[in-house]
């Protein structure tokens, strides 16, 4: 039994070491102090500045695609955030406003979604891979991930900017 908690440990470490190595990897061309500026209309009509949101409490800020399947685990979890946090998704590639909705509606996602349809934000962020989360606070990088994330681990980064 103990041997066989060491080799669970063992491997939780390296999973932990490759995870951050791959986010570290990832976001080298990422954002890393201020963030680009940030003023879109959302897929139902509502006016965003993120870098004005972002001063009055952190924001999370979800880059995702219908059309990913690490996205399917993650969203649930982005969902839940949503109803403690402010969460602002953007949808990379994924359609017409009336497709996404669609999507978000049948999903029971209440986030506040704006279209990338062509990637633009994706490119001007510098985002290779989605899902990416930045936590952005007072206009600055807090926080970068990409790829899968639990739902504790992005909880504490959102704890963590407060």
């Amino acid at each position: 039994m103990k041997r066989l908690v060491k080799e669970a440990v063992f491997m939780l470490l390296v999973l932990l070491a490759v995870t951050t190595g791959l986010d570290i990897w990832r976001s080298r061309s990422m954002p890393q102090g201020d963030i680009p500026h940030l003023v879109a209309e959302s897929t139902t009509g509502e006016q965003i500045d993120l870098i004005t949101r972002s001063h009055e409490k952190p924001v999370m800020v979800y880059f995702w695609g219908t059309w990913c399947s690490v996205c399917r685990f993650v969203s649930p979890t982005i969902n839940w955030l949503d109803s403690d946090y402010d969460v602002i998704s953007i949808a990379v590639n994924s359609g017409d406003n009336r497709r996404l909705n669609g999507y978000l509606d049948h999903h029971g996602y209440g986030f506040t979604t704006i279209n990338d349809d062509r990637g633009a934000l994706m490119r001007e962020w510098g985002v290779s891979a989605v899902p990416t989360i930045f936590i952005i606070q007072s206009g600055k990088v807090s926080s970068v991930t990409t790829g899968f994330s639990t739902p504790p681990g992005l909880w504490l980064k959102m704890r963590m900017a407060i």
